[in-house]
């Protein structure tokens, strides 16, 4: 009896200080009494939480506040500089890395282009651009607190890479090896679903509970927040939208299956039917910075191939509109950059197709983070796993 006893106490401290400091993550300034009516947990409960909290460096006072007739309150704010997360979104030709402190804000920023990496090339470039974000990290309690990886590809729940494609990568274990280096918590996800928590947590859909991300690069992905969570299906493999069959004659795609969304509306799909129509003397080295060049130039046959290009990718959308039913639609990745042109021409092909936002009652947006979503999103899964994990262990620690 005594255990079960001791077990209750346990787990209502661990909720009852998780409570305070999410009060004050989402609410600082914030008092004390300002917490209390905010939680309905009692003035004794809320000090001896924030004690804690002060004691682990998480929060911080700072000077007394406006008067309600009393004495001036003493405010609490958030220690978002405590602890550093890293977020880093390897894409087919590029990696991204960001520094973020605990709230989302990035202190620091690593990209390079790659091309034709092997996930030994790659875990060397990637201890290069988290050594370097390291040595720059201004000075913390909690030093790095996380890292996380968002990629191209199928991610188990364990954060296996059990197939990237568009990376020739297949049952990888990167969550490992990066994780015996740095020795600190490592989260692996599919770039699409971190992609949609960046835009969940600081972007365009912030304010909806329904929301499909689509990250439109060398390939498609799809992330899906449902009900206001990230949806990854029953073993987490949910959202490879981007390889739905939309031609049953169309060619073979690398993940095996015949004419896959990815194959007609993709940046990569777009240069080849720009080399195609030879827009450009470039030849093969055409690049999506080229075809921008030509449109804003006025060139009317780059535009008219991004209209059609916003065909195929309005196929797809039209798709996701009738089985998910979504409030919002975000597009983002590479394609954001073709915004100005692909916007009015993805608006013509929806309604044609009976599928316009005013029709079927959704928005669509273009990410505000453009290319930042997947990395924001992965750094923010470890910073939030952190505060968690934190709360477990110094409660456990008071039993």
């Amino acid at each position: 009896m005594k255990m079960i006893q001791t077990f209750n106490q346990h787990v209502v401290k661990k909720r009852n200080k998780s409570l305070v400091l999410h009060s004050i993550i989402h609410s600082y300034p914030i008092s004390r009494a300002g917490i209390a009516a905010q939680t309905g947990l009692n003035k004794g409960t809320v000090s001896s939480m924030v004690s804690d909290l002060l004691e682990e460096d998480l929060i911080s006072e700072s000077g007394p506040g406006v008067s309600s007739g009393g004495r001036r309150p003493v405010m609490l704010l958030f220690n978002q500089s405590a602890g550093y997360s890293i977020g880093i979104d390897i894409g087919v030709n590029y990696i991204l890395a960001v520094l973020c402190d605990l709230q989302g804000n990035i202190c620091n920023e690593k990209q390079m282009k790659v091309e034709n990496l092997s996930l030994d090339d790659t875990q060397d470039l990637l201890f290069q651009v988290i050594d370097a974000l390291i040595k720059e990290m201004p000075e913390s309690t909690y030093g790095v607190v996380g890292i996380g990886i968002g990629v191209p590809g199928t991610v188990s729940l364990s954060g296996e890479i059990l197939l990237a494609p568009n990376l020739d990568w297949k049952n990888a274990d990167l969550k490992s090896v990066i994780e015996d280096r740095y020795q600190v918590p490592v989260r692996i996800e599919n770039e699409a679903n971190a992609g949609a928590y960046g835009e969940k947590k600081f972007g365009a859909g912030k304010e909806l509970n329904d929301i499909i991300y689509i990250s439109g690069g060398i390939g498609i992905g799809v992330g899906l927040i449902l009900n206001g969570e990230l949806y990854r299906g029953h073993n987490g493999l949910s959202g490879e939208l981007g390889h739905m069959t939309i031609n049953m004659e169309g060619p073979v795609c690398k993940c095996g299956n015949r004419g896959c969304w990815e194959l007609y509306a993709s940046e990569k799909a777009l240069l080849k039917l720009a080399r195609e129509q030879n827009l450009s003397r470039s030849g093969n080295s055409l690049s999506l910075e080229d075809i921008i060049f030509l449109a804003e130039t006025g060139d009317a046959e780059t535009i008219k191939l991004i209209q059609a290009h916003s065909r195929y990718l309005a196929v797809g959308i039209n798709s996701i509109i009738n089985s998910f039913n979504p409030e919002q639609i975000i597009i983002g990745n590479r394609l954001v950059l073709l915004q100005e042109w692909l916007e009015p021409a993805l608006a013509d092909c929806l309604n044609q197709q009976g599928s316009s936002p005013s029709e079927k009652d959704f928005e669509i947006h273009f990410s505000k983070l453009e290319k930042r979503s997947a990395a924001l999103g992965v750094a923010a899964f470890s910073a939030e796993q952190f505060l968690a994990v934190n709360i477990e262990e110094k409660t456990e620690e008071m039993k």
